[in-house]
């Protein structure tokens, strides 16, 4: 999917969450492409779940990587889903297999990107996550 303009995603507001710094890097250079300029982060589960309970109302798009120290993505995610149903969680894996998939739909992911990606293939998830939620890009 083209890139259709940076202005359709000025709203969003993106928690990105990955223990790997250049890979935090990596993220946060991508969604400035697509025009996201609201980009918070934390390096494991534990820190982002302690910033969104403390400041939920600053995130509408979550972006965490699977394999974390500490607390790993899905359980972030069963966290998250503990106190907010609805902000869109984008998974970032490498794991391919139907065991994964299977537990990150049952722990209530809206969806997942498989490494590696680019740019357009991560801007193309998050398109299809935004219009599932009704918040159109």
């Amino acid at each position: 999917m083209a890139y259709a303009g940076k202005a359709d995603f000025k709203d969003l507001k993106v928690l990105v969450v990955e223990d790997q710094n250049e890979a935090r890097a990596m993220l946060r250079n991508m969604l400035g492409e697509l025009g996201i300029t609201q980009i918070f982060e934390a390096s494991d589960g534990r820190e982002a779940f302690s910033f969104v309970d403390s400041a939920f109302d600053l995130v509408n798009f979550i972006l965490c990587d699977w394999n974390m120290p500490g607390m790993t993505g899905v359980e972030f995610l069963r966290q998250v889903r503990s106190v907010n149903m609805d902000t869109p969680f984008l998974m970032i894996t490498g794991r391919g297999d139907m065991g994964s998939v299977t537990e990150a739909k049952s722990s209530g992911v809206t969806g997942y990107i498989k490494k590696p990606f680019s740019a357009s293939q991560l801007e193309a998830k998050i398109r299809i996550i935004l219009q599932r939620h009704g918040m159109d890009a």
